[in-house]
């Protein structure tokens, strides 16, 4: 049996003192902890054979993944480039250096509240105009449904755990991509409580698929990041 390991990476903490909802708006970035966070969680990776040795590297386009993503590459190389110096690419196969390439399956729920802060003024949870959205949180009725998220989700992991047979990669998405897809392929069901998610920032959640029937072997999950201040 020939597999793939996809080992989804969610980003750091963002910089979003207003506390708005930022879904897919532009120019929400890490905050410095967020950066902390996933050099903690790069450096992690680097350290662990399993993941240093990834084939590939995805992102969603949006700025808080890049980011993420750009900490990951820039660890994985640097390990890399140093083995080469070592000569210990004698041993065994020699890794190209990583790239980062985007793909918009891979990107933020949508959100009808973006914009908005929740808590805060005309956009909080308890106002009358609002109430609509929260009818249905298992669908969930305030954006995108979990069976869209799971469609874009499955279809990008079944197609690179093919198209990268017998490899490792790694992708940096978001905590409801992540958990909609893990959720998708253990139960068979996209829809999932939003209070057992179980994706903290900067954590890294390993997928095993078999190639071809796209089976779930394993998952695991690490939170690498979970100390940093």
């Amino acid at each position: 049996m020939q597999t793939t390991t996809i080992h989804l990476v969610r980003h750091g903490k963002v910089e979003n003192p207003e506390h708005v909802i930022y879904e897919r708006l532009p120019d929400y970035h890490l905050s410095e902890r967020g950066e902390r966070m996933a050099e903690a969680t790069a450096q992690y990776m680097a350290a662990n054979r399993h993941m240093s040795d990834a084939v590939a590297l995805f992102s969603s386009p949006l700025d808080r993944t890049m980011e993420t993503a750009a900490h990951v590459r820039d660890a994985l190389n640097e390990r890399r480039a140093a083995a080469e110096v070592a000569g210990n690419g004698e041993q065994g196969e020699t890794l190209s250096l990583l790239g980062i390439t985007q793909d918009e399956r891979l990107i933020e729920a949508g959100n009808e509240f973006r914009g908005r802060r929740i808590g805060y003024g005309a956009g909080a949870l308890w106002r009358p105009s609002n109430l609509r959205l929260l009818l249905r949180p298992m669908k969930p009725s305030w954006g995108e449904s979990y069976a869209s998220i799971a469609e874009r989700m499955t279809d990008f992991a079944f197609e690179k755990a093919d198209e990268f047979a017998g490899k490792a990669i790694i992708v940096v998405s978001h905590e409801s991509p992540i958990w909609t897809l893990r959720t998708k392929l253990v139960t068979g069901k996209a829809e999932s409580n939003v209070l057992k998610r179980k994706t903290a920032l900067a954590s890294v959640t390993s997928l095993v698929l078999e190639v071809g029937t796209h089976k779930l072997v394993a998952v695991s999950y690490m939170d690498p990041a979970a100390n940093v201040e």
